[in-house]
C-alpha cells in the first residue's frame, strides 16, 4: 500500500466520523454516540493491554476495567501496567482519555451550537420574508391612497405659464 492510499483512507474515515457524529446531533442521540465511542475505546485498548503486558492484565476483564479507568483520567491504581511496553500503551491510552475525548465532546457540543444556530437563522429568514411581503404590501396601499387623495391634475388656461407669468 503506498502512502497516498493511507492519506485517502485517513481522510474517508474521518469524513465517515464527521458524517455519524452529524447524524447523531441531528437525531439528538449524542449520549449514545459518545457512551459507543468511549466503550469502543475502552475494550480496544483493554485488548490490547492484555496482550502486551499479561503479567499486569491476566485477564481481558482486568484489561478492560483498567482501560475505562485510564480512559476517564481517574487511574485508581488497583491495577498499574509495570512493564516497559505496558507503561508505554498506558502512557498512550492516558494521552487519548484526555486530548480524544474532550475533542469529541467539544466537536459534539459545536454540532448541537450549529445546529441550533441554524434553526434560529431559518427563523430570521422566514421573518425576513413576511417583513418584506408586508413591507411590499402597505407600499402598494399607500400608492393606491395617494392616487385616490392627489389625482392627476389636468392643465388648465387659467392656470399662470411659466413663460408670462400671467394667466
Amino acid at each position: 500500500m503506498n502512502e497516498s492510499s493511507g492519506v485517502g483512507d485517513e481522510q474517508r474515515a474521518g469524513a465517515r466520523f464527521r458524517r455519524r457524529a452529524e447524524a447523531a446531533v441531528k437525531k439528538r442521540r449524542v449520549f449514545s454516540y459518545l457512551v459507543g465511542v468511549t466503550a469502543t475505546a475502552a475494550v480496544l485498548s483493554g485488548l490490547i493491554a492484555h496482550l502486551i503486558d499479561r503479567k499486569d492484565f491476566p485477564t481481558f476483564g482486568i484489561g478492560v476495567w483498567w482501560a475505562i479507568v485510564t480512559l476517564g483520567t481517574v487511574g485508581y491504581g488497583d491495577v498499574v501496567p509495570h512493564t516497559g511496553w505496558g507503561r508505554a500503551f498506558g502512557s498512550v491510552v492516558i494521552i487519548f482519555g484526555v486530548t480524544f475525548i474532550a475533542f469529541l465532546i467539544a466537536v459534539v457540543t459545536s454540532m448541537l451550537v450549529d445546529a441550533d444556530r441554524s434553526k434560529v437563522e431559518e427563523a430570521r429568514d422566514a421573518r425576513d420574508q413576511e417583513t418584506h411581503a408586508l413591507l411590499q404590501n402597505i407600499d402598494e396601499r399607500l400608492r393606491a391612497l395617494e392616487r385616490r387623495l392627489d389625482p392627476p391634475s389636468e392643465p388648465s388656461s387659467a392656470a399662470p405659464t411659466a413663460e408670462t407669468g400671467t394667466t
